[in-house]
C-alpha cells in the first residue's frame, strides 16, 4: 500500500468514527443531572414559556446551593416550541431523543402539550405539564384512558370554567353573556365549553357566541356584532396577545361592558398591548396572586424578584413548583429511570407548593385551588379564592 492511498483510508476512518461518537448525542458531564424543559420561548406565546423556565430554574439554583440531586448538581436543558403545537412535538422529540433527558417539564398551551405528550409516550418519559389545563392534556379523548406518563401542576378546565362561570352569576351578577373563542386553541374551545356548561347550570344564557384565530388582529367587526345582541358581559379565553388587541378594540368602539377569561390572560405582556384603562373592569380565573399573604408565596415572590427583577406570574409560579416535585420525584425514586420517576411523580400527594398543597387525582391532573383576579388601572387585584 502507497502512502497516500494509507493516509486516505485513515482520514476517512477518522472521520467515520467522529461521526459514530456524535450519534449518540451531546456529551454529558457525569456529575450534572439533564433535565428537559419544553416551554414557548419565542412567538405569540412567548411571554408564558419565558416565565416557566425563569421559575424552573430559580428552583434548580436553589437546589443546587443545597447540595443538588442525587449527590449531583442539576441543570435544564430547553427546548423552544415557537408557540406552535407542531414544533411543540418536535421539542419534545429533541429533549428525548438527542438530549436523552430522563424527564421534562414545561408548556402553558393544551394544543402544544397534548402534541408533545404524544411524543414523549412513545418514549415512556414523564412529562410534567405546568400550565396546560385542557383534560386531553392527561386523558386520551379516543380511549377515555389515562395516559401512563403525562401529568400537570395546574387545575382543569372543567373547573376553571366552573369557577369562572359561579364569579359571573353569583358576584357580577349577570344572566346574559356572550362568548368569544379561539378557534385555533383546544385550551380556548375546552373552557369555553366547560364555562357555558356551568352558566347555564346557574340559569344563565349565551346570547351570542363568535370566533377568531390566534394571530388575528382586527376584531372591531366581530365585537360590533356582539354589541348590537347588548350582552351583559363577554367572556373570552384566549391567550394574551389577541385578549390585549380585543379588550383595546372593544373600548373603541364603546363596547364597555366586563370581560372576563380564564388564566391565559396571565401576562405582563397584557396591559402593554390593551392598555390600562381599557383593562378596567375585566376579570381572570388564574392559579396564582402574587398578592398571597403565605409565607411561601412571600418568600418566591421576594426570590424571583431578587433574580429576574420583576414580579412573578403565574407560569413563574407553576415552573418553580413543577420543577421542585420533579426533584422531589427524583428523589423518592433513587435513581434516574424514567418509570420510577415517573411512578413518583404519579404518588404526589400534598405536596407543599408555593400555589398551594398539591395533590394528584387518578387522572394525573392536580387537585388545588383558584384565584380571581381583577384588573385596576393597569394592575392585577386579587379578589377571591375558590376552593375545589
Amino acid at each position: 500500500m502507497n502512502f497516500k492511498k494509507f493516509v486516505s483510508i485513515a482520514l476517512v476512518s477518522t472521520i467515520a468514527l467522529g461521526l459514530l461518537a456524535g450519534c449518540g448525542g451531546p456529551k454529558k458531564n457525569a456529575n450534572v443531572i439533564q433535565l428537559g424543559i419544553i416551554a414557548e420561548m419565542t412567538g405569540n406565546n412567548a411571554s408564558y414559556g419565558n416565565s416557566i423556565a425563569n421559575g424552573a430554574k430559580m428552583a434548580a439554583k436553589e437546589l443546587n446551593a443545597k447540595g443538588g440531586l442525587l449527590g449531583k448538581q442539576v441543570e435544564f436543558v430547553v427546548a423552544d416550541t415557537k408557540s406552535e403545537p407542531a414544533e411543540s412535538a418536535n421539542a419534545m422529540s429533541k429533549l428525548v431523543n438527542q438530549n436523552k433527558v430522563p424527564a421534562v417539564l414545561g408548556l402553558f398551551a393544551s394544543s402544544g402539550a397534548i402534541a408533545a405528550a404524544n411524543v414523549s409516550e412513545a418514549s415512556k418519559i414523564p412529562f410534567l405539564a405546568v400550565g396546560a389545563t385542557n383534560p386531553k392534556v392527561t386523558v386520551d379523548d379516543k380511549s377515555n384512558k389515562v395516559k401512563p406518563n403525562t401529568y400537570r401542576v395546574c387545575f382543569i378546565d372543567p373547573f376553571q370554567g366552573t369557577v369562572g362561570a359561579n364569579f359571573v352569576a353569583d358576584t357580577l351578577k349577570f344572566k346574559k353573556a356572550a362568548i368569544l373563542i379561539d378557534n385555533s386553541s383546544d385550551y380556548s374551545k375546552g373552557l369555553a365549553d366547560c364555562f357555558k356548561k356551568a352558566f347555564a347550570a346557574k340559569g344563565g344564557s349565551i346570547v351570542i357566541e363568535e370566533s377568531y384565530l390566534q394571530k388575528d388582529t382586527d376584531f372591531k367587526s366581530v365585537l360590533t356584532k356582539m354589541a348590537a345582541v347588548k350582552p351583559e358581559v363577554i367572556y373570552v379565553p384566549g391567550y394574551y396577545e389577541e385578549i390585549g388587541k380585543i379588550v383595546k378594540q372593544a373600548r373603541e368602539i364603546g363596547l364597555n361592558v366586563p370581560f372576563v377569561g380564564g388564566d391565559g390572560w396571565d401576562s405582563p405582556k397584557l396591559v402593554e398591548i390593551a392598555g390600562a384603562k381599557a383593562l378596567n373592569n375585566t376579570y381572570f380565573t388564574n392559579h396564582y396572586s402574587a398578592d398571597d399573604t403565605s409565607a411561601a408565596s412571600k418568600a418566591f415572590v421576594d426570590a424571583y424578584q431578587k433574580e429576574y427583577k420583576q414580579r412573578p406570574d403565574a407560569c413563574a409560579v407553576l415552573g418553580y413548583d413543577a420543577a421542585n416535585i420533579l426533584f422531589n420525584a427524583i428523589k423518592t425514586a433513587g435513581d434516574l429511570t424514567p418509570a420510577k420517576i415517573s411512578q413518583a411523580i404519579a404518588a404526589t400527594k400534598n405536596f407543599a407548593a408555593v400555589t398551594g398543597n398539591i395533590s394528584l387525582n387518578e387522572n394525573h391532573d392536580a387537585v388545588k385551588s383558584a384565584v380571581i383576579i381583577e384588573y385596576k388601572d393597569g394592575k392585577q387585584a386579587f379578589k377571591a379564592t375558590v376552593k375545589p
